[in-house]
């Protein structure tokens, strides 16, 4: 009877152990996503941007969008060709698609720190959750952590495009910058004292309209792989650019716009929404959606726009419809 204990017990084991292991989530990012303008005049008439995407962002675990603006009434605009910022009316329908929002990027800053601060506050109070900025240097670096099935996914994301003066300080609110030694100690952190089992280093990165990734994001990439991360997902070309795999792990240079008015050439209409299925190895799979932007800057879904697909052991990502 004892022995039959102990099978019965260690089968038990067995099977919740396989059962854990084939646990997954599924992690979405999409691009560059301004809310301002005729966007956001939709948005006030009770429209909603992101609607063709809803099936697909409400069926996935974890949502991400880089908000490409500063969301605030306060501030003036700093001086640079484009600045963006929307009204904080905008936050429910973000929230309504999105768990978060990742703001390490080089319009953050468009109406100075006082908007900055602003946004960080109606983000804290809707309970919209950030990744990548804070009200200092060490807000902005720590990592966003969510759990999903018992997998603990750690979310990083820094800006290396100008202006430098958004970058979060010591005694001052700012987003995340991209210095090498700092984003390799970031990842490792977010392994040995967050306890991730995955990490995601989102970047905004790159030269606007390259369709190829530049020696930068390459030589970035890897290092950040090389320090931990699962997968890298990128943005700020405002174009969509190649998927490489690095010791069999994902890196998306750049998955283009999302919601953008703001565009002058063909390119930059079109996009991807990325999804990683993820388990307590990191990437199982990559799967995209193929985004066709009107003249408002609204997203639709473009089932003609081919996207990077990718499966755990594959050399090489394809194109997919």
């Amino acid at each position: 009877m004892k022995l039959l204990n102990v099978l019965f017990l260690f089968s038990l084991f067995f099977f919740i152990t396989k059962s854990s292991s084939l646990e997954s989530v599924s992690f979405i990012f999409s691009g560059d996503t301004v809310l301002d303008d005729e966007v956001g005049d939709e948005i006030a008439k009770g429209n909603d941007p992101f609607i063709a995407f809803n099936t697909y962002f409400s069926n996935a675990d974890i949502r991400i969008t880089n908000l490409e603006c500063v969301i605030a009434t306060l501030g003036d605009p700093v001086d640079k060709f484009y600045t963006f910022r929307a009204h904080p009316r905008v936050i429910p329908i973000l929230k309504r698609h999105f768990d978060a929002v990742a703001l390490a990027n080089n319009h953050s800053g468009d109406y100075g720190p006082i908007a900055f601060t602003q946004m960080l506050d109606l983000l804290s109070k809707a309970d919209l959750k950030q990744v990548g900025g804070g009200h200092n240097l060490t807000q902005a670096h720590k990592p966003l952590i969510f759990t999903r099935r018992g997998i603990r996914v750690a979310v990083l994301s820094y800006n290396e495009f100008h202006p430098r003066s958004f970058e979060a300080g010591y005694d001052h609110a700012g987003v995340a910058w991209s210095e090498d030694e700092q984003v390799v100690a970031d990842i490792q952190d977010a392994r040995r004292h967050h306890l991730a089992d995955v990490v995601i280093p989102i970047m905004h990165w790159g030269w606007e309209n390259e369709l190829k990734a530049n020696p930068r994001q390459k030589q970035l990439s890897r290092l950040m792989i090389d320090a931990g991360a699962d997968a890298v997902i990128g943005g700020h070309p405002h174009v969509t650019q190649e998927v490489d795999i690095y010791l069999g792990k994902p890196i998306i240079y750049s998955v283009g716009n999302f919601v953008m008015k703001e565009v002058d050439n063909d390119n930059q209409k079109k996009g991807w929404v990325v999804k990683l299925d993820l388990d307590r190895s990191g990437v199982l799979q990559l799967g995209s959606k193929g985004v066709k932007i009107n003249a408002k800057g609204i997203p639709s879904i473009d089932n003609l726009f081919s996207g990077p697909c990718w499966a755990r052991g594959q050399e090489k990502a394809l194109n997919c419809f």
